[in-house]
């Protein structure tokens, strides 16, 4: 049987969060630059409100980050998000007693 370790829901979250195929898009994405919504949109057939929702879901766990260009907001994939996914994955998980 598998063993849940206390703090396994902080990277259960940090996947879920990549694992909507919007917003892994979105990461690869962002992974060429850094991109606007308005940018963004043109590359998903989706609302521009369920588009900020998915960048707001990235951005709440870290994974992309926002500066803000006069009334533009650009978005960037954080420079460890790859290592933080990676570091999510169960092989990563530290070994228990």
């Amino acid at each position: 049987m598998a063993r849940i370790w206390p703090d396994a829901s902080a990277p259960v979250g940090l996947l879920q969060a990549a694992a909507d195929p919007v917003r892994w898009t979105v990461l690869a994405r962002l992974a060429e630059g850094t991109a606007c919504v308005c940018e963004l949109q043109e590359h998903f057939p989706i609302a521009a409100n369920l588009l900020s929702y998915h960048l707001r879901v990235l951005r709440d766990n870290g994974l992309v980050t926002t500066s803000r260009r006069g009334r533009w907001v650009d978005y960037s994939l954080a420079p460890d998000a790859w290592q933080r996914l990676r570091d999510a994955l169960p092989g990563s998980l530290p070994e228990g007693p």
